[in-house]
């Protein structure tokens, strides 16, 4: 227990002994010519001041330098401390007349220390400082040094210190240093100094024990700074709200959320209310606690109370907003922070949780977006930041973005880090090129950057999703060389990729090299395998292997039902989807959106509509919204039953929730409507698409062409062919160009015709003979003969074979217009064509 120390003031002085009578002799008669005897009062005492002003030594001046040629200014502080010429008398003689004293500044002193590049070799330096016999230009010293964050320096300076005559033990010392020990979470070290500041005699005040409870906090040493907080009750220090903060503080660094809300609740009791730096560490608590939701809850509450929040406060719950999937909401606050006269302008790291959420979302697009805009606000991405520009890219197989990225990095003299070099290593990964992924494998064990299991998995899959299942193999056997344990990441990669490339024997290899390594099997690497089996066909196999599941003790989730309902349908096993799906309810796993779309499009295809139709609405009546793929489902369906005006509801209320349309839904209403005679509807369609700019896909493409055909409107379908692309037609099938052909020439578009079939053949060079037949049949029924002659060359050019008839069509019309250059040329092409027939038919050739 700590004395409480009292001070008494000083006594007055006393009396001359002149003015003032012994205490042994009488006062001296009241006559009228004797003066009337002193009094003496006590000098008046000033009340001291509560404001402690800085001497000047002691105060940090500003200077400032300019680089014109860097365009940069500097602004930096500078401390005078005791100089030579104030430091006391009996150590003057000691620096008088030497030339090895020197008489730096403070500042300039700890700039020589930090220049040092041994910090062993700092007492060099100070010896040959002036300022050394004055004590109290130690904690100025000290403070220089710490503030600049080199504790080896600090360390051996205050080592130094101690070795002085005229060295005494400060509070603030061992303070500044206890804080900077929690800098580098040197935990053990900054306990160490908090007890040999109480064998040095020095007493413990709150600013002490705060740094202490800090410095725990830091490494989550949340315990320790609850018994340190009670010892420091025991010593009868109060506790400010910095201390509370700091516990706080620990506790979040620990994640644990509900021991912060107990001292915050602790706090307020105490009647210390909460401030900012309060309300933000509970906030960071719950997101470190994953309590997202309760996150949000305490800032809506913040709001309420009228709390006023800073950046800090909303990068946390744009965070947990990306964490709950709110990604729109997680925008229009990022869109609010941007507003003109906001207050808290986003910074790098809001900017990069945008990047990660357009991410999640596959919108890699607007991810560059975000990036350009950051660096047009005049904001410096971290590697943080470029890590997670590169990861979106990796994700979709963006190989050449992805490098320009990473070379972005070095440009800005960053460093990759592990995660750049595995996201790279994951691009080439996806875009099909193991062997590039291989080779930013070793350049990262060349520059001395070990990998992790994330680094091996990728190069797994790399290997794997391109077929190379043996050398993924050998990726796992080198993993563990380098003693790093394959996980069961490593497995799961291993099951998808047999399952890509129907390799059934590897997946019994796998499963029994998970075994032998002890690897536990969770969800997602059953479902791989489940998923791998049903792929090519082996549905007992992967019955067994859900079986096997079920025995383990790992559950089933909405995911392995899905496989397993999808799967078992598409091998024609009607009966087993559904009791799949009535085990999946008998288990009480969510049923998700994904699965009821399935559950639908199977009693669909059977022709069970009654069915498809109560799934949707047990499906609404449970609280799950149908999406997109639920709506295209339930259109489908009654386009097969042939219910076109349902289809067309089924639209209208899909638009009514607010759920865009994707060209599958619309390809699919366009059928319906084209199979019920309305091709008037399906044009309307069209205007819709337009307007909510939706992109045609083949299917739409072709139903609109069938209803142009329908109604005589060239115009339209003229139109919509003259707005394809060379690019886009890779993703249309033959049936449908060939239908766009027939059409165009039908309809007299010849020279449009043409120009689709030059595109097609600069979308794919292997153009079928079904199309080339139309093209030439369409050619002669508007007379253009010569362009026919010359699309037979160029089937000819290709190597195909052209029958005898094609040649026979053409040769009236040559001989019609007097043309004997190209009537002989036919001719000529018909007898070697009758030649060739002869001599395979002729016995003795």
């Amino acid at each position: 227990m700590a004395s409480l120390a009292i001070s008494f003031p000083n006594p007055p002085p006393s009396p001359n002994p002149s003015d003032s009578p012994t205490p042994t002799s009488n006062p001296p008669p009241n006559t009228s010519n004797s003066s009337p005897p002193r009094v003496i009062r006590l000098p008046s005492k000033k009340p001291k001041s509560t404001s402690q002003t800085t001497p000047p030594w002691a105060e940090k001046k500003l200077k400032v330098s300019v680089d014109y040629d860097g365009g940069e200014r500097r602004i930096s502080g500078e401390v005078a401390g005791i100089q030579k010429d104030k430091i006391p008398a009996k150590f003057r003689l000691r620096v008088d007349g030497r030339r090895s004293q020197r008489d730096w500044t403070v500042s300039e002193v700890a700039e020589r220390v930090l220049k040092v590049e041994k910090p062993e070799e700092v007492d060099g330096v100070l010896n040959f400082w002036a300022g050394r016999f004055a004590r109290r230009n130690f904690p100025l010293l000290i403070k220089e040094i710490t503030n600049s964050g080199a504790i080896e320096h600090a360390i051996h300076v205050f080592r130094w210190m101690k070795n002085q005559t005229n060295y005494c033990a400060r509070n603030d010392i061992y303070t500044m240093l206890i804080r900077l020990h929690a800098r580098y979470n040197r935990t053990d070290q900054a306990r160490g100094l908090f007890f040999e500041m109480q064998k040095w005699r020095c007493k413990l005040d709150g600013e002490t024990y705060n740094a202490l409870i800090h410095a725990h906090a830091r490494s989550g040493q949340w315990k320790w700074a609850l018994n340190i907080f009670d010892d420091m009750l025991r010593s009868a220090i109060p506790p400010s709200r910095t201390t509370y903060n700091n516990l706080i503080n620990a506790c979040a660094s620990a994640g644990n959320w509900k021991k912060a809300l107990e001292i915050s609740k602790k706090m307020t009791e105490n009647g210390i209310g909460p401030d900012l730096i309060t309300h933000n560490t509970i906030l960071s608590s719950l997101k470190k606690g994953n309590q997202f939701s309760k996150a949000l809850s305490y800032f809506d509450l913040m709001k309420d109370q009228k709390v006023e929040y800073d950046r800090f406060t909303l990068s946390i719950v744009i965070h947990c907003l990306i964490k709950q999937g709110q990604f729109g909401k997680a925008v229009d606050l990022f869109n609010k922070m941007r507003e003109i006269g906001s207050r808290n302008k986003p910074d790098v790291v809001i900017y990069t949780s945008i990047i990660h959420a357009y991410s999640i979302c596959g919108e890699v697009n607007n991810c560059e977006k975000i990036f350009n805009l950051m660096i047009s606000e005049g904001l410096k991405p971290n590697i943080y930041t470029y890590n997670t520009l590169l990861g979106a890219y990796a994700s979709h197989g963006m190989h050449v973005e992805a490098l320009n990225t990473f070379n972005l990095i070095k440009e800005n003299k960053l460093k990759p880090d592990i995660v750049s070099y595995t996201s790279l290593l994951n691009a080439y990964g996806r875009s099909g090129q193991p062997e590039k992924s291989k080779e930013i494998f070793e350049k990262m064990k060349n520059y001395k950057i070990k990998p992790n299991k994330i680094t091996y998995n990728a190069l797994i899959d790399a290997y794997g999703s391109n077929g190379l299942l043996s050398d993924a193999l050998h990726v796992l056997r080198e993993m563990e060389n380098d003693k790093i344990a394959p996980n069961v990441v490593s497995i799961s990669t291993l099951l998808a990729s047999c399952g890509r490339y129907n390799k059934t024997v590897n997946i019994e290899i796998v499963l029994k090299a998970a075994k032998e390594r002890g690897i536990a099997l969770n969800t997602i690497a059953y479902n791989s395998g489940i998923g791998s089996y049903l792929g090519f066909g082996e549905f007992e196999k992967a019955v067994g292997l859900y079986r096997m599941m079920r025995e383990s003790g790992e559950r089933p989730d909405s995911s392995t039902f899905n496989i397993l309902i999808n799967g078992a349908f598409n091998l024609g096993k009607f009966d087993e989807a559904v009791n799949f799906f009535e085990e999946m309810k008998g288990l009480e796993v969510p049923v998700t959106k994904e699965v009821y779309s399935s559950v639908i499009c199977m009693y669909s295809k059977q022709g069970k509509i009654s069915e498809a139709e109560s799934i949707f609405d047990e499906m609404k009546e449970s609280g799950c919204s149908p999406d997109v793929i639920t709506y295209t489902a339930m259109i489908h369906a009654y386009n097969i039953d042939g219910k076109w005006e349902r289809a067309w509801e089924i639209f209208e209320e899909m638009e009514t929730d607010g759920i865009k349309p994707d060209p599958i839904a619309c390809s699919s209403l366009m059928e319906a409507l084209n199979g019920g005679k309305k091709p008037d509807l399906v044009l309307k369609l069209l205007d819709f698409m337009r307007e909510k700019q939706i992109a045609l896909n083949s299917n739409s493409t072709f139903e609109i062409i069938s209803a142009c055909s329908l109604l005589r409107d060239w115009k339209t379908a003229c139109g919509l062919v003259e707005q394809l692309e060379p690019s886009s037609l890779s993703s249309f099938s033959v049936g449908t160009l060939n239908q766009l052909l027939l059409f165009l020439g039908k309809s007299g578009k010849i020279e449009l015709m043409m120009k689709l079939l030059h595109m097609i053949m600069e979308s794919s060079p292997n153009i079928s003979f079904s199309t080339y037949s139309i093209i030439l049949t369409n050619l002669l029924a508007v007379g253009k003969w010569r362009k026919y002659i010359e699309v037979l060359q160029w089937m000819e050019d290709g190597g195909m074979k052209i029958p005898l008839y094609m040649y026979r069509n053409v040769l009236s019309y040559a001989w019609r217009d007097n043309n004997m250059e190209y009537f002989h040329m036919i001719q000529q092409k018909i007898s070697i064509w009758i030649q060739n027939k002869e001599k395979k038919t002729d016995p003795a050739c």
